[in-house]
């Protein structure tokens, strides 16, 4: 699994020109599951996700987690995110996962997160075409591969 998580202060997710969901401030997950994920990968991503202390203390620095400032979360599927890009220049997209298999996993990751959540949880629809409208806080943007725990 690979996500790009963008400290957000408001995020909105359109679907045919009508408001999915928003968010206030919190996070922004940018959310691709690949054919090797599985259980393991959702738990652990959501675990770093919710604990990583990037938004600020009261002196400033980046102490605090989503928890932490009781933040909301908008998750939002893109199977983009496994793009290979070696060869020629129209991406391969072979490594996401087949919907058989994403949308149980994207179904799970909701769901944990939920679990460990104080704020709100929004949600963008799997599959779908979907506007993002977003001001990101920063801007702070980070990657995060379940497959390569840097």
């Amino acid at each position: 699994m690979r996500v790009v998580i963008q400290r957000v202060n408001r995020a909105k997710v359109r679907i045919d020109g009508s408001v999915r969901d928003s968010i206030g401030k919190g996070l922004l997950v940018l959310l691709g599951i690949e054919q090797a994920d599985n259980e393991e990968d959702v738990r652990w991503l959501v675990s770093k996700i919710l604990s990583m202390r990037i938004f600020s203390d009261e002196e400033g620095k980046m102490n605090q987690s989503v928890q932490d400032v009781k933040g909301d979360l908008m998750v939002v599927s893109q199977f983009t995110l496994h793009a290979k890009t070696k060869k020629g220049n129209r991406p391969s997209f072979i490594q996401a996962a087949r919907p058989e298999q994403a949308i149980p996993l994207y179904e799970l990751f909701l769901e944990v997160c939920k679990q460990g959540l104080p704020g709100k949880l929004g949600s963008g629809e799997f599959g779908a075409m979907m506007e993002l409208d977003f001001v990101n806080d920063g801007p702070v943007t980070i990657i995060i591969d379940s497959k390569n725990k840097e």
